[in-house]
């Protein structure tokens, strides 16, 4: 199928970017990597009046990394911050999660920031972001504000942004000192979207036992969904975390539906194999064993 009409607008600066989408008066859309934008647009899911192309515009495409994390722009690209070497070291999670995003071609067009933006329940930069905390920065009609990672994501695919706001940048912020993180998933096939994924953060205290332990879920909720699985491993070993009692406790607050893709059960059951696994990796990853920190993908059958 091809796209509906629509007006095609390339801005020369982003200012331009921000009166044009105020001017759509709702009915605009913003382009960057157009990687999930444009099978929306071909399958008539979104039809929008104008089209906002920003590709051209300056200082949006680098990757910041100081001492609180690190800051990404709307044009950087999957593959460039998967292959930035400064702010894996930074943050080891970002590249873990965009390690499972979809496939090497569409990474090499999508954004990292429009994948946030998009806000799919079942994509893994989301997860990161909900995961580590950390800010989109946006700008509108009236300037430029920060809208907080826990408070960014509102529904499946609908955020907090307004309809006349660019998302410029998203900031990741640094795990704690003696944090490690795991992103694993199933998927039907190899760079298909996950029926369920975890990403997981491990800080180990000063007596090198478990003082804290996060994860975040993908496909199982509307959004994003960050729990705290602190209470269940608090005190163990990094080489014993007690996984089954925090898998346990992961489960009890997930509530997955059933779709044409899985049972709600089934999503269920990989929620509870994939957080031990997560938190296991996490946990050696955060003492040191460089095993557990490479990302898990796992297509159906493939073991």
């Amino acid at each position: 199928m091809k796209p509906p009409p629509f007006t095609y607008h390339a801005p020369a600066d982003l200012d331009d970017a921000v009166r044009l989408l105020a001017r759509a008066g709702g009915t605009g859309k913003v382009l960057a990597g157009g990687q999930s934008l444009i099978p929306l647009l071909n399958m008539r899911l979104a039809a929008p009046a104008h089209l906002i192309d920003i590709n051209a515009l300056p200082g949006l495409d680098t990757v910041r990394v100081d001492s609180g994390g690190v800051r990404v722009g709307a044009l950087v690209r999957h593959s460039a911050l998967e292959g930035h070497a400064q702010a894996a070291a930074a943050i080891p999670l970002l590249r873990q999660g965009l390690r499972l995003v979809a496939h090497p071609v569409i990474r090499n067009r999508g954004t990292t920031v429009g994948s946030i933006v998009h806000a799919d329940p079942s994509a893994e930069m989301p997860a990161v972001l909900a995961l580590l905390g950390g800010e989109v920065e946006a700008r509108g009609p009236s300037g430029t504000r920060t809208v907080a990672a826990a408070d960014f994501f509102t529904g499946p695919m609908e955020t907090a942004l307004a309809g006349d706001e660019i998302a410029v940048a998203v900031r990741f912020l640094r795990p704690a000192p003696g944090t490690g993180t795991a992103f694993t998933e199933v998927a039907r096939r190899q760079g298909d979207f996950a029926l369920c994924g975890v990403a997981a953060a491990v800080t180990l205290g000063a007596d090198h036992r478990i003082a804290a332990a996060r994860a975040c879920y993908i496909s199982v909720a509307p959004v994003p969904l960050a729990v705290d699985l602190t209470e269940a491993v608090a005190g163990r070993p990094p080489g014993d975390p007690g996984t089954a009692a925090a898998a346990a406790l992961a489960a009890a607050r997930i509530r997955p539906e059933d779709d044409i893709h899985a049972t709600a059960a089934y999503r269920a059951h990989l929620a509870r194999v994939l957080t031990e696994r997560a938190l296991r990796d996490a946990a050696l990853a955060a003492a040191g064993d460089p095993a557990g920190a490479a990302p898990h993908p796992t297509a159906i059958g493939s073991e």
